[in-house]
This record gives C-alpha cells, structure tokens and sequence, in this order.
C-alpha cells in the first residue's frame, strides 16, 4: 500500500468562490505526466482522502493541484482554509494510466477537458513527449462561466512556444463570450462547430483523443465520436479515444 507523507502548503491561491490551487511542497516519488496522487487531511479524528491529478510536471517542484469546491465535499471544503505552512497528507506514489505511454501514434493530439480536468493536460504538455510525437496538439477546455478560465498564463506560454502547432478553445456553458463556443462539447463535436472553430478535423487515421473531467461529458462525447467510427483505446484492442473521470 502506498505511503502516506507529509507535505506542507506553500501557497494556496483563490481564483473564485469555488475555485482554488493548492502548491505543495511534498518528497512525492517521480511520476508520469497525466497521473493522480491522494490528498487527505485528518478531519475530527478520521483521515479523509482523495484521488487528484498532478497539474505540474514530473520532476517540477512545489507540486501542484487545481481544485473546485464540491458541494457537499468534506475535503475540499477544508483544503480550501488552508494556509502557507499548513500541513497535508500526500500519497508518496502516484497512479493512473491517462497518460501518453497508454495512447497508440497519431498526427493530431485532441485533449478536451472540463473544469478542474484540465490539470492532467497541462502536466502532460509541458513536457516534451507530445510535441516529439505530435504534429498538432488541440486543448479544450470547457466551463460554466468566463471566471472559471484559469491558467491563461501558461496558455499563452504554451502559444508562444509552439506557435501554429498549438490550438486552444474554451467552451462556457452559461455566458456567451467572445472568441469561445457557448454549449457542450458532444453538440459541438456532433454538429461539426469543434472542428470549424479550431481549423482541424477528426480523422480516424490522424486523430488520439484525450477525454477528461465530468462524467456525462466523457459519455456523451463518446457516444458522438462512436458515431463517427472511433472506438475506445484499450490495450488488447488499440483505439483513438482515451478517457478518465473526474470524479
């Protein structure tokens, strides 16, 4: 069983009401880009845990995690008071397949994700493994409101560093805002509006696609890329579409 150890908050950043990031500085073993680790705190004498993806890369300290507060969610209601110098468990091994070693060569990378879901992502494309296999890398990211757009910073790294070889596009549910799709991801991947906006199209030979965050999100976006022809990447049975629940 994997080892519990200590790690200590460094910074814990306020984006919204709801909406936070926890820096933690944790001897946590290498892991690979796209892997989720456990968090816990000792809550009135019980050790409360649970699973979340890495946002930083391997071998990038302080680690680093992109959190929403649950409704209900004992956990994230408390990490969200914590403080710098504060204390958290971290599991010291970290776990998970969603990651690129576990998804068949292509020529274009889809990575769409909502929400927190996009932590995974940025672990995995600051490093170099997809753009040494990738032509095109297309991230989106899908929200409820404009606020909830996070980590534009390193977008625009990511931009400036890739140039034409990188697409981004934000989706918000409940807003309409400029330069963004306003709906769901499966209606706009149904209904073509994906792949007009960012001037790439899904392609059976070309396309790996990365699904990650709400649950009905990854199934309804499965249905509508089933529609189309592909199939779920497993081991035995290689496809085109990789997926992970949030939650």
């Amino acid at each position: 069983m994997a080892q519990w150890i200590e790690g200590t908050v460094l910074e814990n950043s306020h984006w919204t009401e709801n909406l936070f990031t926890l820096k933690i500085d944790a001897d946590v073993d290498m892991f690979t880009a796209g892997q989720f680790t456990s968090l816990a705190l000792d809550i009135d004498g019980e050790r409360i845990a649970r699973p979340y993806s890495f946002l930083s890369s391997p071998g990038k300290k302080p680690i680093e995690f992109f959190f929403y507060t649950a409704t209900g969610g004992v956990l994230s209601n408390a990490m969200v008071d914590l403080k710098a110098g504060d204390n958290i468990w971290v599991k010291q091994k970290a776990n998970g397949f969603f990651t690129l070693n576990e998804v068949p060569q292509g020529k274009d990378l889809w990575m769409l994700g909502t929400g927190t879901g996009i932590a995974p992502f940025f672990s995995i494309l600051n490093t170099e493994e997809p753009w040494n296999r990738f032509e095109n890398i297309i991230l989106v990211q899908a929200v409820r409101g404009e606020c909830d757009l996070r980590y534009q910073e390193l977008l625009q790294s990511l931009a400036d560093q890739y140039g034409s070889r990188f697409h981004y596009k934000a989706f918000v549910s409940r807003e309409e805002i400029q330069d963004t799709i306003h709906g769901r991801i499966p209606q706009a991947i149904a209904q073509g509006q994906l792949e007009s906006n960012v001037g790439n199209e899904f392609s059976l030979e070309r396309s790996q696609i990365m699904l990650c965050g709400n649950p009905d999100m990854v199934k309804d976006t499965v249905e509508a890329l089933k529609n189309r022809g592909f199939s779920k990447n497993r081991r035995r049975t290689p496809g085109q579409i990789t997926v992970e629940n949030y939650w």
